[in-house]
């Protein structure tokens, strides 16, 4: 029976609120708090149980303190914006509470994604006996676990690493993103990277792409090589990897707009003057898409997000893919939300019952494929995001 607070109030943090709670024998009591208390009000109203509601702004670590002190929470959720990672995780050092993510902490200012500002956390953590999981969503998150997975499972090393997510949906709208706009096009018009024998490889955005046959009939889409944060982790805690590379599939529909976008300057993260105000173009454009959480009625069709893994076990080569596919009509019917939330929701609700269970504990701050992975699996199957693995 444990007290759980949860930060933010967007699309995945209503699938993480609806799957805490249903397991009410883990999370016995769920506090709900956002800059804006009318989103966690109307989250709240969606569920069979009553929980508490409040409102905090995530930036001010006073703020947090506060409420923390307040509530006496045993674990705070993040599913906040990445910038407000490090302000929480200060909130969390002084109250003396365990610290959840579900992706890294980005600086304002700068498309930057690396693990370096929270992975400098470690000591502070480590010194107050407390715990700090880095992003337990779906990428980050799920595919780290089965990268740990097939590692424990599969091979004595794994030398190539390909993750691929594919979306198969269709919300109908002329150009939207399924999560937060801003976070979205800062990581979409990033540069390219992947790892190679030892070192980094940069690549202009989206310019390298590949054809990827999906199984159980989504068929094949074209996959865009991008930087993703987990291959940071992975590649220092995966046995003789050689090669790992982030792939993801856009429609030719959504990089035209996106080409478009770019080339007007609407894409841009830096302030520029208009009228006397100073505005960021990328947080005005934000304000004009769709809101991400509204999507979710008329997105249909099918999330498929995997591992495909190339290594050796007992001297012979293998070949490893490990998926999940998610129905986005299946998640907002179970929880108002489309699978694309669903997907980073559902495993951080797993990601904080393996450490309110004790399943997982540390002390210190942590990545998913740290811990042992047969536990998580488990629930992945037990609580909507089943998996399957083919073996070549």
């Amino acid at each position: 029976m444990s007290r759980v607070l949860i930060v933010g109030a967007g699309g995945v943090s209503q699938v993480v609120v609806h799957k805490c709670a249903q397991v009410p024998e883990v999370f016995s009591e769920i506090c709900l708090a956002s800059r804006t208390l009318s989103k966690c009000e109307r989250i709240a109203a969606q569920l069979d149980r009553p929980i508490r509601t409040a409102q905090v702004d995530a930036d001010n670590v006073a703020e947090m303190v506060a409420l923390i002190r307040d509530f006496k929470p045993d674990l705070v959720v993040n599913v906040a914006l990445p910038y407000q990672d490090l302000h929480i995780m200060d909130a969390c050092l002084e109250t003396g509470v365990d610290y959840l993510d579900t992706a890294n902490y980005e600086p304002i200012d700068e498309a930057k994604f690396e693990y370096k500002w929270q992975w400098a956390y470690q000591e502070r953590f480590r010194e107050k006996g407390l715990m700090a999981l880095l992003g337990s969503g779906f990428d980050p998150g799920v595919t780290n676990v089965f990268c740990a997975h097939a590692q424990k499972h599969h091979f004595d090393e794994i030398h190539q690493l390909d993750i691929i997510d594919c979306n198969a949906g269709d919300h109908g709208k002329h150009f939207a993103t399924n999560f937060n706009p801003e976070i979205n096009i800062r990581e979409v018009t990033a540069r390219g990277r992947y790892w190679e024998r030892g070192e980094w490889v940069e690549t202009d955005p989206l310019a390298w792409s590949m054809s990827y046959d999906f199984p159980e009939g989504i068929g094949p889409k074209k996959c865009y090589l991008m930087y993703h944060e987990e291959l940071e982790s992975l590649v220092l805690n995966l046995k003789g990897i050689k090669r790992a590379r982030f792939w993801m599939t856009f429609s030719d529909n959504y990089l035209k707009h996106l080409e478009v976008l770019g080339n007007v300057g609407m894409t841009r993260i830096d302030p520029v003057q208009y009228k006397g105000c100073e505005i960021v173009p990328l947080q005005f454009l934000k304000a004009l898409l769709p809101d991400p959480a509204s999507l979710g009625p008329d997105t249909k069709g099918r999330t498929c997000i995997g591992c495909l893994m190339k290594g050796v076990k007992d001297g012979r080569e293998k070949q490893v893919y490990v998926y999940n596919i998610c129905d986005h009509q299946d998640a907002y019917r179970e929880v108002q939300s489309q699978a694309v939330s669903y997907t980073t929701g559902v495993p951080a609700m797993i990601g904080a019952m393996m450490m309110l269970t004790g399943k997982w504990r540390g002390e210190g701050v942590f990545n998913m494929e740290q811990f042992d992975p047969d536990p998580f699996m488990e629930k992945l199957n037990l609580h909507g995001l089943p998996w399957k693995e083919v073996i070549f």
